[in-house]
């Protein structure tokens, strides 16, 4: 018997919006559009709005966006599963910008969508995103190699490397040195909770007597947490493989910080690890095949105790005007990623995508600043040979030699333009875009970031019926909604407008052969 009416059991998938508008042409007002329709969207697909960060004109173009870099910070929290903005331009308009921080919040756990898009770009623009992530994520890495390099010669030596912990500092040779009136309160939190007081009482105790963390702000569970876990109080230095017990001046004796290790782990063990990305992996990509209404996460617990996952047609559970049944969890992402697997595994499908994607990157290439660039310095070009012909000539006059020097600064310009503009669009071979689709092949069919890069890369839309489901891949185009009446349409073979094959209709695959019960 499954207890319906208990939320407990159902994950709480923790939202935020963020809303932009710039200073050319727009108001205020846009901002109250933004914030209406992204609510409106998180209703609709079961997200709890839990912040809201607004930028005010301010240009997607600059990441130097107040309330953009505050998001950016707490995503580091954990404290949201979900980013819910207008459009992928509230995000950012510079494609290496925007690729670079969307890594960053995968990587945090959070998901991003879009309230007024459902995918801007298909799978052209979808898996180019993801290549440009993967570039990002290179050039993060061989970035800190060179960073890594340094701080390797700098640890041999024992020096502190970035910035210091409270109760220790730098001293003038560059290694830790003990900070006095800091290692009091150090110890102080270190012997009061291997005493066995609370963690409370203790950050409590010390906020009330002034004292303050190393930044100026007061001291709570997060702070006392770092620094009881943090083996430098011991005397233990560590980078990479250089390791030394001896390494650092120690503030606390090392039994002190054994017993207040395992006291750490009985205590904390108790509480559950926060869900995978909002725990439901369809969410806002699942949808009722009798009325068209998104599926969203449900859930119960049985007499025994055990929990139940389920999605649930929204006009079902809230207007009670659907009778479709609720779907299990397990069984219907099961059933999704299968069939992508087996997409993916298909080598026309990737030559079909490969070849999209070469002719996405010559449109964008097209219509991009660098096309223009490359323009300018043709006309330049040009100009100046027109110059140089006419000094050789004889034509010699103060106004010429002026023209010919703003001619060549003008070229110098341009050509750092387009250098800046090659860095950040490289142009991709096409072995490249195939070796990046084949990738998606070596996955782990139970592995939770598998699964969710399959659905968020190539999965538009899934509708359940009772007897087979119908899968709607990523595409391109101004109508990127799927909509009920078309998808019906299409199924039936009375449309024309769904090719597999086309550049911009959107793929339709039907399943059948629902064998395998899906409701209670």
């Amino acid at each position: 018997m499954i207890n319906a009416k208990n939320k407990e059991a159902c994950p709480l998938i923790r939202g935020v919006i963020y809303a932009r508008y710039s200073s050319s042409g727009q108001r205020e007002e846009s901002i109250e559009g933004q914030l209406r329709e992204c609510k409106k969207y998180a209703r609709d697909n079961g997200i709890t709005i839990v912040g809201e960060y607004v930028d005010k004109a301010l240009t997607g173009k600059t990441d130097k966006r107040p309330d953009f870099q505050r998001l950016l910070r707490d995503s580091e929290r954990g404290i949201f599963d979900a980013l819910i903005t207008w459009k992928i331009d509230r995000f950012a308009r510079n494609r290496y910008d925007s690729a670079m921080y969307k890594y960053k919040l995968k990587k945090n756990g959070v998901r991003i969508f879009y309230a007024a898009e459902t995918i801007p770009d298909g799978p052209e623009g979808i898996i180019l995103e993801g290549i440009m992530e993967s570039y990002a994520e290179y050039y993060s890495e061989n970035l800190s190699q060179n960073i890594k390099r340094g701080n390797y010669d700098s640890a041999l030596e024992r020096k502190s490397l970035g910035g210091v912990c409270y109760g220790l500092g730098s001293g003038p040779d560059g290694r830790y040195v003990i900070v006095p009136e800091e290692a009091v309160i150090v110890r102080r939190i270190f012997t009061e909770y291997a005493e066995g007081r609370r963690m409370h009482d203790i950050y409590k105790q010390l906020n009330d007597e002034g004292y303050r963390t190393r930044r100026g702000g007061l001291f709570n569970k997060n702070s006392c947490r770092r620094i009881l876990q943090n083996k430098k109080y011991v005397g233990i230095y560590e980078y990479q493989d250089i390791y030394d017990e001896h390494g650092i001046p120690a503030i606390v004796d090392r039994p002190l910080f054994d017993k207040v290790q395992k006291m750490l782990e009985i205590n904390h063990k108790a509480p559950g690890r926060r869900k995978e990305i909002g725990g439901f992996l369809l969410t806002t990509k699942l949808f009722c095949g009798e009325c068209g209404a998104p599926m969203t996460g449900d859930g119960g617990t049985g007499r025994s105790g055990q929990v139940y996952d389920y999605y649930t047609c929204n006009n079902r559970k809230y207007a009670r005007t659907c009778k479709k049944e609720r779907a299990k969890k397990e069984w219907i992402e099961d059933v999704v990623v299968k069939a992508l697997v087996e997409l993916v595994h298909s080598d026309d499908f990737i030559e079909t995508i490969a070849d999209r994607v070469m002719e996405y990157q010559k449109r964008e290439k097209d219509n991009t600043a660098m096309s223009a660039l490359e323009v300018r310095l043709k006309e330049n070009q040009k100009a100046i040979d027109n110059m140089l012909a006419a000094i050789e000539a004889g034509v010699i006059t103060p106004s010429t030699k002026s023209r010919l020097v703003a001619l060549e600064s003008e070229r110098a310009d341009i050509e750092r333009g387009i250098a800046k503009e090659s860095l950040k669009e490289p142009e991709l071979e096409r072995d490249q875009i195939v070796f990046f689709l084949e990738k998606f092949r070596g996955g782990e069919f139970d592995d939770p970031e598998y699964r969710a890069l399959l659905v968020d890369t190539f999965l538009n839309s899934v509708y359940l019926y009772d007897d087979k489901f119908v899968l709607v891949l990523n595409y391109s185009g101004d109508d990127c909604k799927v909509t009920l009446p078309l998808l019906e349409e299409a199924v039936s073979g009375e449309g024309s407008t769904c090719s597999s094959l086309a550049p911009s209709p959107a793929p339709i695959i039907r399943y059948t052969h629902l064998s395998i019960p899906y409701y209670s």
